[in-house]
């Protein structure tokens, strides 16, 4: 197969692929929506398709803080924001964690539990985003050098 080089063949091609995405995304909506209406949510969740929707969501989001973070203006210090994102999620893991603890029903394991994965679930994006901030840094410093 060989490679395409003429940027605008590229472009089209991305378009194409955005589009077909799109179109899947739709269709696997679709489903999981009909899914919905005949037996509810658990039915819904218990599709293979839902967790091929979870992760294709998971890895747009990953793909796009990828973009966000190479289309940044200004060299954001990384430290800085990773100690800013790791003390807000903390503090919204505690919170909900303290809620869900005082609820009737659940316990401070629960508490502990949906807690820790809220923090968990809100760090890791933090230092992937603080990873890409930090490459992005390194080469702006090797430019500077040459």
């Amino acid at each position: 197969m060989k490679k395409i080089t003429d940027e605008r063949l590229i472009m089209k091609n991305l378009k194409n692929i955005r589009i077909a995405f799109a179109v899947q995304s739709l269709g696997i909506f679709a489903i999981l929506f009909y899914e919905f209406l005949q037996g509810g949510i658990d039915q819904m969740r218990n599709n293979p398709i839902w967790l091929v929707f979870m992760v294709t969501t998971v890895v747009l989001a990953y793909l796009s803080m990828n973009i966000s973070v190479d289309s940044e203006r200004t060299l954001t210090q990384s430290n800085r924001s990773l100690q800013i994102s790791a003390i807000v999620t903390l503090m919204i893991s505690l919170i909900v964690g303290i809620l869900t603890a005082n609820t009737p029903g659940y316990g401070i394991w629960d508490g502990a539990i949906i807690g820790g994965i809220i923090f968990i679930c809100g760090l890791v994006p933090s230092y992937y985003i603080y990873r890409l901030r930090k490459r992005k840094e390194e080469v702006f410093e090797e430019d500077e050098d040459e």
